[in-house]
């Protein structure tokens, strides 16, 4: 190819773009895989890269051996991860090795980080393909790149504006969807990557999230996730004057959509009106995830999040208040720079107060790049796994009492498929984002059904399907 630019000449008609890149090369009768690592965020993504990867002839498959095309979607915010993917890509190169036709792609958030990027450069030259966070539009291109110089075709855009808004999705569920209405991050909390690997806060304008619910609706989806790195500051960059909670609003009132969710959500931006929407609006589903990271208010000062243990405290009040029901979860990090043993206590404190549905639990990861990470008080190991040993100790009993609770009741579940072990028993979800196993036949899989809960464990509930 000529240039790396050709979509600029389609003004971002991505069908035609493709059209002509597919004109330079043909992936016919080749397969690929794409390995997903990290949130909902990189999930999402993975759907968007899957359907370029179809559109441009390639096969999706399951398992490395089968594909000529590995692509790995990577994750930065915890330095496992980012060994993970460098794990991937030594067993990587040796098949390469047995397959000198194979291509290896990295994308993502470690991609958008110069250190690691130049640590897969240095250290694996059998990936041929790089690009960032905002560039998914171009793979078409630097797939054709790669092969035509046979060297490594990379694309990283350091302004970080996303422009792949017109892209499709090859969607993992065809039933529930994931719905970006806001990329990138303005808080800077002094532990968190992702405003250095997914740019600045960016809106997207109403008319085109609700124009993209609408088809999704048509097509089969009865259950939208609402993504963005803090849902609650969205439309602040925007012309006409809109915030979150207008738009659940107007998303509620879709024909034929049943359930609404979100991640995540900020407490400091956190409103009122929000609060109250889960009284007023029918297909907001009974869950809220609203991650506190830490229960001592010196800490979060620290972490720049920008409110107290005490503040936290009241919106939990609040919310339940409007919705006793409603299933919480939360985020919880452990062994952040500095954290005391007082500190560690008031987080205990905390989650006995909240009693948490679910959370995500973490030790803390120093990321390069973050002020937290330049902090002369870093934990030791053994502290943090201790703690965090502690806090599970406390979590999982809460979490067994309130499933335990459920006992009885009948939850409408939406059918996600079947066990991996048994055929006869299918697995959903419920409003509360709980997991229920209950006998049934896959021909309701997509389908919301009542369930009534007969069992619960820490993690899951099992249920006896209701026979309508």
């Amino acid at each position: 190819m000529e240039n790396i630019n050709l979509i600029n000449d389609y003004k971002y008609n991505i069908e035609e773009y493709i059209k002509n890149v597919k004109e330079n090369y043909s992936c016919q009768n080749k397969n690929a895989l794409v390995i997903t690592h990290g949130c909902q965020m990189n999930e999402h993504d993975s759907e968007k890269i899957s359907w370029l990867l179809e559109k441009m002839g390639y096969n999706l498959v399951d398992t490395i051996e089968d594909a000529d095309f590995i692509l790995l979607n990577t994750c930065s915010v915890r330095h496992s991860a980012e060994d993970k993917v460098y794990g991937q890509l030594g067993n990587l190169k040796h098949l390469k090795n047995q397959n000198k036709n194979m291509k290896v792609a990295v994308c993502g958030c470690m991609m958008q980080r110069k250190e690691s990027r130049e640590y897969v450069i240095d250290k694996f030259e059998n990936v041929d393909i790089i690009f960032g966070t905002n560039n998914i539009f171009r793979l078409p291109e630097l797939i054709i790149s790669n092969y035509e110089t046979n060297s490594l075709a990379m694309d990283i855009d350091e302004s970080m504006l996303r422009t792949d808004s017109d892209i499709g999705t090859n969607r993992l569920y065809k039933f529930k969807s994931y719905v970006n209405i806001m990329y990138g991050c303005d808080n800077f909390c002094t532990f968190c990557i992702v405003p250095y690997t997914r740019g600045r806060e960016s809106s997207r304008e109403p008319d085109d999230i609700i124009n993209e619910i609408k088809n999704l609706v048509k097509t089969g989806t009865k259950e939208v996730t609402l993504l963005g790195q803090n849902v609650n500051s969205y439309g602040k960059n925007l012309d006409k004057r809109i915030n979150f909670t207008d738009l659940l609003y107007r998303i509620n009132e879709i024909d034929g959509l049943e359930r609404i969710r979100f991640m995540t959500s900020h407490p400091k931006d956190i409103s009122d009106e929000l609060i109250n929407a889960y009284k007023d609006l029918d297909k907001l589903c009974n869950f809220l995830h609203l991650p506190v990271q830490s229960g001592s208010t010196r800490l979060l000062k620290l972490m720049n999040r920008k409110y107290t243990k005490e503040d936290y405290l009241k919106i939990i009040d609040k919310i339940k208040n409007v919705n006793p029901d409603i299933a919480l979860c939360t985020d919880l990090m452990v062994g952040f720079p500095g954290e005391e043993e007082e500190d560690f206590l008031e987080t205990l404190d905390l989650v006995k107060k909240v009693e948490y549905d679910t959370s995500f639990t973490f030790i803390y990861s120093k990321r390069e790049g973050t002020r937290a990470a330049k902090s002369k008080e870093q934990i030791p190991d053994n502290i943090k796994h201790e703690r965090f040993e502690r806090l599970l100790d406390v979590l999982y009993p809460i979490q067994l009492k309130k499933n335990t609770k459920l006992i009885g009741n009948i939850e409408k579940v939406l059918v996600e498929g079947a066990s991996k072990n048994r055929s006869d028993v299918l697995t959903g979800r419920t409003e509360g984002f709980k997991t229920v196993n209950f006998k049934g036949n896959k021909k309701d899989i997509g389908n919301i059904l009542d369930v009534k809960i007969i069992s619960a464990n820490t993690f899951s509930l099992n249920g006896d399907l209701i026979e309508s």
